[in-house]
């Protein structure tokens, strides 16, 4: 089994991100982003994807956290294309279901070399803290874009805002950790009839 840890920086006018993965770590977590509520989300998928994820970010944060948030979504997708290579012996497809207390939501996801998002998610309220939840369409956009995934998302009940974001991001966590596993049944085989993801 090759060593699945990528590194990736992005620097633009709006923000300076590095991160770094390992798809096979530990679920450990280090964040400096200047976002306390993402670091708390992006932690989850950390933790339920056995992913060891750190992240360094500066962004221009005094306008708002909307080019810090996508930017983040961006590098983590490029970081686990990096690391995840060329798709040979994994699963492709992970899913998963997450309650916590009243909510419910289901996250499915397909390493396809096709970027898409279905995002069905309606808040209860627009900001969970200082948080604008629209940003978290803007995350996960920017990782489909980048990590060439397709990605449906559906919280598929709940009332409370901060119970429905971190069921998806726990089920995140979880379904992507399902697809990028080795399968011992396809050693070296690339996981699709057309030969190449």
């Amino acid at each position: 089994m090759t060593d699945r840890k990528a590194t990736v920086k992005r620097d633009t006018l709006e923000t300076r991100i590095e991160v770094t993965v390992n798809l096979d770590g530990a679920g450990v977590s280090n964040f400096q982003t200047g976002v306390p509520f993402l670091d708390h989300m992006v932690d989850q998928i950390a933790r339920h994807g056995m992913i060891d994820i750190d992240i360094k970010a500066e962004g221009d944060l005094h306008i708002d956290a909307h080019h810090t948030v996508e930017d983040i979504g961006i590098t983590l997708g490029q970081a686990i294309t990096k690391a995840v290579g060329d798709r040979r012996g994994i699963r492709r497809y992970g899913h998963a279901y997450v309650p916590l207390d009243e909510a419910l939501s289901r996250v499915v996801v397909d390493f396809s070399g096709r970027p898409g998002l279905e995002y069905h998610i309606d808040f209860p309220r627009a900001r969970i803290g200082d948080f604008d939840v629209d940003l978290f369409r803007e995350f996960f956009q920017g990782f489909v874009n980048h990590a060439l995934v397709t990605l449906h998302i559906d919280n598929l009940r709940g009332r409370n805002a901060h119970h429905i974001v971190e069921t998806v991001f726990k089920a995140f966590g979880r379904a992507v950790r399902m697809a990028l596993e080795h399968d011992p049944r396809m050693q070296g085989i690339m996981p699709s009839t057309k030969g190449s993801l």
